[in-house]
């Protein structure tokens, strides 16, 4: 939409509901329904975790994949807004390839029948979200992978990341006594003695846990391979239409890496192999905070490794300068926007002749060229966990925590609070992160 999911109902703010209790208001169009006009068709296939339906939205084909639980046999699934049929056991499907199979049949019907028009695809794999589930072949090439542990992969990647350049600062510390953001101890009790819920050292865990816990991020790798092997048969599909080098392809995460632990839908069977339909394993926050590297805390959070992920832009024809970093802050909200100008619209002002709300997402075109000096202030609020950040300067608290200070510029890995040097800064930015929740209410007031 353009606007903070807070904004149009999609999440709670302190005195009102979201998800699907929260209503999305007219006005909050979906992007589909913003490049119709433009002559845009749009398609979407994979997680559907929006109010309403994808066709009444403005796609005009989808598959959804609305069973969260089940990557080899989900049992719901939809198209074109019908529910279809559960999917049998005993098949070789999987998620991620069907995800593709539904992408490649939209764009080959797009490429015969309305070749002359411009298409939007949204793409939403639900890989590598859990249950760690993976076809067997993928997961045998990470065998033995992982052993070394998470603190190891931490220190690589960190390495990694300094070469490149990609952050600067520290490597932030294990965070030992942080757990998952639920506890469920029904599931570590089913999960037995070679699960660990906390981002223990590696080397404090037994032989036995460290076996387990390297196999969780074998089929977590397994899961991440089979998508690049999905995106490239997409990749080809661009190519053969001719339309690869005038396409711009986004990538990016949702959120950071997950800490959650807990078993739904079937249930794990703890004889079953590892990573198949059978079992119901979760990452946990020793791997998680290997992925998040370098940065604090996970999903949930509104930490830098909850909310920080890559953007990657690629765009042939319209990028001068390929493989560059780029180093401006954006947001997902910016994405509406960025897409309805590159079509050649204007963001909207009105709506059913009502002004719209200013919306808070910022074109990311001119970052496509060129780093850009443009200061801007974000604001997030997930389940308590509250963060506002101006230029360089973030202020977090995560839920029944005080807030604290960070500067991003030399220091992404929040790892030393500023708070007390800073209290004029601190209570600055407090001051304009309540305002802003103020403003999101109202907004949302019948």
């Amino acid at each position: 939409t353009g606007y903070y999911p807070q904004q149009v109902g999609r999440d709670a703010l302190p005195n009102l509901p979201g998800g699907a209790r929260g209503g999305r208001p007219a006005w909050a169009r979906l992007l589909p329904k913003l490049l119709r006009p433009l002559g845009y068709r749009s398609y979407l296939s994979g997680k559907w975790h929006v109010d309403g339906t994808p066709i009444q939205s403005g796609f005009d084909h989808s598959l959804t994949m609305d069973d969260h639980g089940r990557f080899f046999y989900p049992e719901k699934t939809t198209k074109d807004d019908v529910v279809q049929p559960p999917i049998p056991r005993g098949t070789d499907y999987y998620q991620t390839t069907a995800i593709t199979d539904h992408a490649l049949e939209c764009l080959q019907e797009h490429a015969s029948k309305y070749q002359t028009q411009p298409f939007f695809h949204y793409v939403a794999y639900t890989c590598p979200h859990f249950p760690l589930h993976a076809p067997a072949a993928d997961i045998a090439k990470y065998k033995g992978r992982y052993d070394a542990g998470w603190d190891a992969a931490r220190q690589s990647r960190w390495e990694r990341i300094q070469e490149l350049g990609l952050v600067s600062g520290s490597l932030s510390e294990l965070e030992p006594e942080i757990g998952p953001p639920y506890d469920f101890p029904a599931a570590i009790a089913e999960l037995g003695d070679k699960e660990v819920n906390r981002e223990l050292p590696w080397d404090s865990l037994t032989d036995d846990q460290r076996a387990f816990q390297a196999a969780k991020m074998e089929i977590h790798a397994a899961m991440v391979d089979r998508m690049d092997q999905e995106i490239g048969r997409i990749l080809a599909q661009l190519k053969s239409m001719e339309v690869y080098n005038d396409t711009l392809i986004l990538f990016l995460s949702d959120n950071g890496a997950s800490a959650e632990i807990m078993i739904r839908s079937d249930g794990h069977n703890p004889a079953a192999p590892l990573g198949s339909a059978e079992s119901y394993l979760c990452l946990g926050p020793g791997w998680s905070s290997a992925s998040n590297t370098p940065f604090r805390r996970h999903k949930t959070w509104v930490h830098e490794g909850g909310t920080s992920t890559p953007l990657i832009a690629h765009w042939p024809n319209g990028i001068s300068q390929h493989g560059a970093l780029r180093h401006q802050v954006g947001h997902v909200i910016d994405i509406a926007p960025t897409l309805v100008e590159l079509a050649g619209g204007e963001w909207p002002t009105s709506f059913q002749g009502h002004p719209l709300p200013p919306a808070p997402g910022h074109s990311l075109i001119r970052s496509f060229q060129s780093d850009t000096d443009e200061e801007r202030t974000l604001w997030w609020l997930h389940e308590g966990n509250r963060a506002v950040r101006r230029g360089e300067f973030k202020l977090v608290a995560a839920k029944g925590e005080p807030w604290q200070l960070y500067n991003l510029a030399n220091d992404r890995a929040e790892s030393h609070d500023l708070i007390s040097g800073l209290p004029q800064k601190a209570a600055a930015l407090q001051a304009e992160w309540e305002r802003m929740t103020a403003e999101f209410e109202s907004l949302r007031q019948p």
